[in-house]
């Protein structure tokens, strides 16, 4: 049994007073959106703050449609409402598909879209009980100057496990942001740290309060694809979002493709310009997949053998543009 350390609950109405709360709280206070990760953090000691401030009475929740064929989201959207909204199904299906394969139907009914997206990072030598880590040694994320994933490495590896982050940042989507700086929309990837000690570039008075999704081509393709043990409750092991459009005689346009559960940090792969005026084709899926494969390299910083996800990842990109031909 795992109980909860003490902690003050704040349930603020208004935006500015849960700003001036965590301001007032520093390093101290956490924001509060469904609880599904922090919570658990809480109970293994990875996390102890000190002041929760819980967004559930605050407005941020709905989806919008906007002028330009996009979507603006609430940040506080329930992942369950996310992947079954007709408008995110129309104008997003990457990220509702991504939002629906959170978890569980429990955790998507409690967890919420801005939450997945600034999810605290794991690790398998992370996400374990104080005892354990304890008896390890601690890590860098935790309370020693080592990590146990690239020994002599100085910064954490810790891997992005928000399932609904490739597939915002590869639409380009940005957040809507409220601090104590104002209000400011910064892109998906870039709030997104190389350092998975503090994952986030956010300030500690920083919230989440809308995803901005771009408007998308007509003969846009897109797809999220990820690779877990078990097809409920797992984090994914392999992520990988794939947008491609097409122009009117079905040749490629643009591409993009971006990566996760890697490190901190989602991967946008690179250099797949050379690709546009191609047809899709199984030798040109091919192709990409191998080219997605030569870009990254997986970790042990999660369950699974590094070398086989790196092939199963090569496999998705490859299966899902073969079935695009």
């Amino acid at each position: 049994m795992m109980p909860l350390p003490t902690f003050d609950l704040a349930q603020p109405r208004l935006v500015e007073d849960a700003i001036a709360l965590l301001t007032e709280a520093g390093d101290e206070g956490r924001i509060l959106a469904g609880g599904t990760d922090l919570l658990v953090n809480m109970k293994q000691g990875i996390e102890s703050p000190r002041l929760l401030v819980s967004l559930s009475d605050l407005p941020l929740r709905g989806v919008t449609a906007t002028d330009d064929g996009g979507l603006i989201i609430g940040a506080g959207e329930l992942l369950d409402v996310v992947a079954h909204h007709p408008l995110v199904l129309d104008r997003a299906p990457a990220v509702a598909d991504a939002a629906s394969r959170v978890a569980h139907p429990q955790a998507r009914r409690m967890g919420t879209l801005g939450g997945n997206v600034c999810l605290n990072v794991r690790c398998r030598w992370v996400n374990r009980t104080t005892a354990w880590r304890g008896a390890l040694g601690g890590c860098l994320k935790t309370f020693d100057t080592l990590c146990h994933v690239v020994p002599g490495g100085r910064r954490c590896v810790a891997a992005l496990s928000g399932d609904t982050v490739p597939p915002l940042a590869a639409l380009g989507a940005q957040v809507e942001i409220v601090g104590p700086r104002g209000r400011r929309l910064e892109l998906v990837a870039d709030i997104r740290d190389k350092d998975g000690t503090h994952p986030l570039t956010l300030g500690p008075a920083d919230i989440v309060t809308a995803i901005h999704i771009p408007g998308s081509p007509e003969r846009r393709l897109s797809a999220y694809e990820k690779w877990a043990p078990r097809k409920a409750v797992d984090f994914p092991q392999v992520s990988v979002a794939i947008i491609c459009d097409r122009d009117d005689s079905d040749r490629i346009a643009a591409m993009e493709i971006v990566v996760g559960a890697l490190g901190p940090r989602p991967k946008a792969i690179r250099k797949l310009d050379q690709f546009i005026g191609d047809t899709l084709t199984e030798s040109l899926a091919e192709a990409v997949g191998a080219l997605v494969v030569k870009q990254v390299k997986h970790l042990p910083n999660v369950l699974g053998e590094p070398t086989y996800r790196q092939r199963v990842l090569g496999v998705l990109v490859k299966r899902r543009l073969a079935s695009w031909s």
